[in-house]
């Protein structure tokens, strides 16, 4: 069993920042894949940005304000998001696969939620 936390979330204005933190309960130098994912009221949940095999991918929605990044040492996943705007309200959940590719158990967190208003 993995735990996934997450962090950092809140109540920012339009054209402000936040930094979603999710600490994982054991290493995650050796997952498959990592990333975020948000669900807005009424939405399926989308993917926004996703760390695998060494790729970064991004939401188109998202791309040159959002960063996700890793540090292994922590065992933490980060998402920083500049430039935010209303339609970035969501529960944003942090994400992890191990195991080998034939054979991923998924796990997710408890969700925070990220509020962009005025």
């Amino acid at each position: 069993q993995v735990q996934l936390v997450e962090s950092g979330g809140g109540l920012v204005q339009p054209g402000g920042s936040l930094r979603l933190s999710c600490a994982a309960s054991r290493s995650i130098f050796s997952s498959y894949a990592m990333g975020w994912y948000r669900q807005a009221p009424g939405k399926q949940r989308e993917l926004v940005a996703i760390m695998r095999g060494g790729r970064i991918n991004y939401r188109e929605s998202v791309k040159g304000r959002f960063t996700i990044s890793r540090d292994n040492a922590k065992n933490t996943l980060y998402l920083q998001m500049n430039s935010l705007k209303p339609e970035d309200t969501a529960v944003y959940y942090c994400n992890a696969d191990f195991g080998a590719t034939t054979s991923l158990t998924t796990y997710w967190g408890q969700g925070t939620q990220v509020t962009v208003s005025s």
